[in-house]
């Protein structure tokens, strides 16, 4: 292969590389401030994040434009085509991120005008600072391909779902014990359940590292301590 193909070749894989960048970025900050947004229950800022979202999704469709050009003119093998297909799974997952910090910014509008069970929202907003970090960790695992760093936001996505858990099964407990709570506390829990799937999406993101370091998929089964689907809280005795 020429000189010049392979400065070529590297100028491809540097842009996949800076569009990634990106794209992490502005994710990062819509989690940021969709969390702070629900927090104030600040509808400005939530509605901030939701317009941000359409570059998001150009960025991804940009990303996966260039990945399958580049696989079809420059016929990439091993970890070139594996950084490839990589730059394509956590497009998607980035692309999925913003979906869900702009689904949580839509609740924050509905319920913008309420201001009861804060105690609650700080609860939600704790998770939310969990997956923040989460998030943060596994962009720059990515950025270095570090396996050690990736396999760690991994393993502590389990804790994120034992939170969600425990929230759901007190959100429940209030709608009951006061049926003026079932509006806020439906629309708290939504967020609580994006705020978990933008922490699966973490996950995915530190087993496509994986893949890209060693070519080899994450064999272990990824930990997962959600319990909700099965969570069955009594109402209060009469």
């Amino acid at each position: 292969m020429s000189e010049h193909i392979v400065s070529s070749y590297d100028k491809d894989l540097q842009n996949l590389r800076r569009s990634i960048a990106e794209m992490g970025g502005i994710a990062e900050k819509m989690v940021a401030d969709s969390g702070q947004a629900l927090l104030r229950r600040d509808a400005a800022l939530a509605q901030a994040v939701i317009a941000v979202d359409s570059r998001l999704d150009g960025l991804q469709r940009e990303i996966e434009e260039k990945a399958i050009l580049l696989i079809a003119r420059r016929q990439p093998l091993a970890v070139d085509l594996r950084e490839t297909i990589s730059a394509i799974r956590v497009s998607g997952d980035l692309e999925r991120i913003g979906d869900l910090a702009k689904n949580v910014a839509k609740r924050v509008v509905a319920i913008s005008d309420q201001v009861q069970l804060q105690k609650i929202v700080v609860g939600v907003e704790h998770m939310n600072e969990l997956v923040q970090a989460q998030l943060k960790d596994v962009l720059d695992a990515y950025a270095t391909q570090d396996t050690v760093a990736a396999l760690d936001v991994w393993a502590r996505d389990g804790g994120i779902d034992a939170l969600y858990t425990s929230l759901f099964r007190e959100l429940l407990t209030y709608m009951m014990e006061d049926p003026r709570n079932i509006t806020f506390c439906t629309h708290l829990l939504f967020c609580a359940k994006n705020v978990e799937r933008i922490g699966d999406h973490t996950t995915n993101i530190a087993e496509t590292i994986h893949y890209l370091a060693t070519g080899e998929p994450l064999g272990s089964e990824r930990p997962k301590n959600d319990a909700s689907n099965y969570t069955v809280v009594n109402p209060p005795s009469a």
